[in-house]
């Protein structure tokens, strides 16, 4: 995305060696606790030359509360970066007029057929605790194979003890499948196959599967929390609260009816979410992502020119 505009180089830390730093006119951080040291030293040795920082999810919703070192990196960016629009709210008052919104983006897919017979859900998140997987296990618990609503699990057991339940979920409800880790094509073409992805996260910075559902023609049903809120907009209608099973139930078992033709088109859940995803979907294109980033960085360099 920058490499048309500038120069590029790409470490895993700065200063990376004697000759570069010396000719790098700009950083441009990601993540501002696990960089920290790199953000430091940049702020020591260029402090006339400009300085982005990109926060993640982590950094807005656990680090920058506590963490000296995040907080500094926050304290000595000329711009920062958050992914998704709810991002800028959990910044210091103080440091807002510094923070640019860029949506990170997705290929636009064709959304596959999908069946009728019944609402074919996927979630799509390695188990761990942030992803509230426990969240899924309860909701495929509390449907019943009758239901009509078929659940397909992504993602590989990061926790053994979720593994284990993921399992003893699967024996317990037969329209519930943990299919483990899969490939990115794999996890693409079943989102794109589904009606409808289930993304009942407790934290997110801005995840990358609620916007490759949005580009493949798949509603999300996703917990209010402010990153998913961020990212598909305030007014969306497929939120729950976060960990509420019977909230999601009641909004899975709309989505349901919606197929069957019980319910008038204009008014089921199911299109009124189609409709609200193909409004978001230009945010989540390549071409919105790079200019975005681009102004970001002529902005700083507008800030702090790099004086030849």
């Amino acid at each position: 995305m920058l490499g048309p505009v500038y120069r590029v180089r790409l470490v895993r830390e700065w200063p990376d060696s004697e000759r570069f730093p010396l000719q790098d006119d700009l950083m441009l951080a990601l993540h501002a606790r696990r960089s920290a040291a790199s953000i430091a030293a940049w702020a020591v040795r260029h402090p006339d030359r400009p300085l982005v920082v990109a926060l993640t999810g982590t950094d807005l919703y656990r680090d920058i509360a506590h963490d000296p070192q995040a907080q500094h990196s926050l304290d000595v960016a000329d711009r920062l970066v958050v992914l998704q629009d709810a991002g800028v709210d959990h910044l210091p008052q103080r440091l807002r007029d510094r923070c640019r919104v860029v949506f990170q983006s997705s290929t636009t897919r064709q959304a596959l057929p999908k069946t009728t017979r019944h609402l074919r859900v996927v979630a799509v998140g390695h188990l761990r605790e942030e992803k509230s997987p426990r969240t899924v296990f309860d909701i495929a618990r509390r449907l019943r194979p009758q239901d009509g609503i078929r659940i397909d699990h992504l993602g590989h057991a990061l926790d053994p003890t979720l593994g284990e339940e993921a399992q003893a979920t699967a024996r317990a409800c037969p329209h519930y499948r943990w299919l483990g880790g899969v490939t990115h094509a794999q996890a693409r073409e079943r989102i794109q196959r589904a009606h409808v992805l289930l993304h009942p996260s407790r934290m997110e910075g801005g995840a990358h599967v609620i916007m490759e559902a949005v580009t493949s023609g798949t509603a999300v049903l996703a917990s209010n929390v402010s990153g998913n809120v961020g990212m598909l907009g305030r007014d969306y209608a497929g939120f729950f609260p976060w960990g509420d099973v019977t909230a999601a139930c009641t909004l899975l078992r709309q989505c349901r009816d919606s197929l069957g033709g019980h319910i008038p088109p204009q008014s089921s859940l199911l299109p009124h979410l189609l409709a609200q995803c193909r409004l978001r979907a230009p945010l989540f294109a390549p071409p919105a992502e790079a200019r975005a980033l681009q102004d970001v960085l002529a902005e700083a360099l507008y800030l702090k020119p790099v004086v030849a």
